[in-house]
């Protein structure tokens, strides 16, 4: 396992793991006013740390980079909204799923028809979304951030976006100027935590610390109090 060996305040040997993270894609993640990585996935990994014995450092990362800077050592693990995929799963490894699959959904400037999810549409570059699109027979454009897709289709750039339900939900109900197109559609499995293919004992460690987190329901409190609501996942 590549993880540093880090000493707490007490003088007692603690393993550090680096979470990579994109820190951009609230609720699951994102810069707070304290400019410290918060949301679902803070809470979530600080918690699987805990349980697995690990001491936390959050490290940034752009959503593009991601698995490189992972499989290149910046980082021990991805906890970044990552749907496990086989082309993904060639690359690196997951660990069990923490997050079901999330229904992805268009949304498009208020007054735009289901055509639009036919015409332009912005996805993160390298995104389980951006696949699906170049495979539906629509014109993708692809983006560094989800925040670049929200502000493409905002300026008129794109038609729509297609992205996490969960992620789109906040933007529509927070502004007048976005509305949901069409029906939900299911692309790909639940998340997972990335992590090298090499690095096995770590991996199990996680499997355990999630296992215990669906088994006593912590996990399923944490979701609830996310995503509006949302419980009994696990």
């Amino acid at each position: 396992m590549t993880a540093a060996i880090a000493f707490t305040a007490g003088g007692a040997a603690a393993e550090t793991l680096r979470m990579g993270v994109e820190a951009a894609y609230p609720p699951f993640s994102y810069i707070n006013d304290q400019n410290e990585v918060d949301g679902f996935e803070r809470e979530f990994g600080d918690e699987i740390c805990r349980r697995a014995g690990f001491d936390c450092v959050w490290v940034t990362n752009d959503w593009e980079t991601i698995i490189p800077n992972l499989v290149s050592g910046n980082y021990d693990t991805i906890l970044a909204a990552m749907t496990i995929t086989p082309e993904r799963d060639k690359v690196i490894d997951f660990s069990e799923e923490y997050y079901p699959p999330d229904p992805s959904a268009y949304i498009a400037l208020a007054g735009a028809g289901e055509e639009v999810r036919g015409g332009v549409v912005a996805a993160a570059a390298t995104s389980v979304q951006a696949h699906y699109i170049v495979e539906s027979g629509a014109t993708l454009v692809e983006f560094p951030s989800w925040d670049d897709t929200i502000a493409a289709v905002k300026n008129g750039e794109v038609d729509a976006v297609l992205a996490d339900r969960g992620f789109l939900e906040d933007i529509v109900n927070e502004s007048d100027d976005f509305v949901f197109v069409g029906e939900n559609l299911t692309i790909g499995g639940g998340m997972g935590i990335g992590v090298r293919e090499s690095d096995t004992e770590l991996k199990a460690k996680l499997n355990t610390a999630i296992e215990s987190m669906k088994a006593d329901g912590a996990l399923n409190a944490m979701i609830a109090k996310w995503f509006d609501g949302r419980d009994h996942v696990y």
